[in-house]
């Protein structure tokens, strides 16, 4: 028996419910069987009984909104505390304020399960304090979602670094957005005219794809984020002050106030990125936006790059990523490639982390 406490109820939260709805219809008698007995999102939280059964996974959505009190943390962590099974935090929010609070969900004999890349990114000192807690508190953090959403990237990563494989360059593209973006604009197989630059992007962002301002994808901070994880567990102390990262945002147009001034003003641009886009094809290249954890040189990075046509990454097509692994064991690089975006994927892959759990600690 696996109890969870789900922060977050969005787009992923709402998604990993019916993923977990489903699979109690369908599980067998031996399978590990999860129970939600607390929900939170940013104004209110949900507990179940004093003898933890779940929730109404039918009907959450309308019990949190009916029966939910305003939402407090503390007295969400201590119910879940007290349950004498398994327990989880799912953290599926993209809070930095829920990020702090790990090594405290760690000490209160809580595991943590999460896609957010705030805490395993950002303040160094915060990412070794839940290592350490979680050692300490024989407790378990899994955060495969947070690179690659439902792709196996962390879990292949730290399987190279159990069994003592030398990790000498991780590289890769690792946004949906952009490599969605740089798949359609920059590409051999595309006749002479291609589409403008700024014409993509509004695509992009009508369907979808981007950030409400896309201006959050184009500067490069998520990349790095995943970056930063990834050189992280390969052993370097990376963190976004050390990390060179390109930012393909117009300098000009970094302060502008709203997100629809953003895109009225990008085709002022569109000679910029087509004299690059013009740049590698001349020399046979297609421009790729790449994260690089190079191990051996110490020379990690987030960039816009040229990359021969005869590159893995070069014949990329939508939205998907890939990630390479260059390890003294894997010279020719063991790769991953996928979908690393939407929720279902992410979901699936929060889930995967708590079968892990479950097995972990039966």
């Amino acid at each position: 028996m696996v109890n969870l406490g789900i922060v977050g109820v969005g787009l992923v939260g709402s998604e990993l419910i019916s993923q977990l709805l489903s699979y109690s219809i369908h599980a067998s008698s031996h399978s590990p069987k999860f129970n939600v007995v607390a929900l939170a999102n940013t104004s209110k939280h949900l507990l179940s009984n004093a003898s933890y059964d779940s929730l109404d996974l039918s009907s959450w959505h309308s019990i949190l909104k009916t029966n939910g009190v305003p939402v407090n943390i503390n007295a969400f962590v201590e119910y879940l505390s007290n349950s004498p099974d398994t327990t989880v935090v799912v953290d599926n929010t993209a809070s930095q304020e829920i990020a702090h609070l790990y090594p405290h969900f760690l000490r209160k004999g809580l595991h943590v399960v999460t896609p957010n890349k705030k805490a395993f990114s950002g303040d160094i000192k915060l990412y070794k304090e839940i290592l350490a807690e979680a050692t300490k508190n024989r407790k378990l953090v899994y955060h495969e979602s947070s690179v690659g959403a439902g792709l196996p990237v962390l879990s292949t990563l730290n399987d190279l670094v159990r069994t003592g494989d030398e990790i000498i360059k991780i590289e890769g593209i690792f946004s949906g957005t952009l490599s969605y973006l740089f798949n359609n604009f920059s590409s051999l197989s595309i006749g002479n005219e291609t589409s403008k630059f700024s014409d993509i992007v509004k695509v992009a962002k009508n369907n979808g794809y981007t950030e409400p301002d896309p201006r959050d994808d184009l500067n490069g901070l998520d990349v790095a984020r995943k970056v930063i994880i990834l050189g992280r567990i390969a052993g370097l102390d990376l963190t976004l002050e050390t990390l060179p990262v390109e930012n393909i945002v117009p300098e000009s147009l970094r302060a502008v106030p709203s997100s629809a001034e953003f895109l009225a003003k990008l085709p002022e641009f569109d000679n910029h990125f087509e004299n690059l886009n013009q740049k590698a094809r001349n020399n046979n290249q297609v421009l790729r936006y790449i994260g690089t954890v190079d191990v051996k040189s110490g020379n990690s990075s987030v960039n816009l790059m040229s990359l021969p046509v005869s590159h893995p990454f070069a014949s990329l097509k939508g939205s998907d990523n890939i990630i390479a692994f260059t390890t003294r064991r894997f010279p020719s690089p063991l790769i991953i490639q996928g979908a690393g975006a939407g929720s279902a994927v992410t979901a699936f892959g929060v889930f995967s982390d708590l079968f892990k759990v479950a097995e972990r600690s039966s």
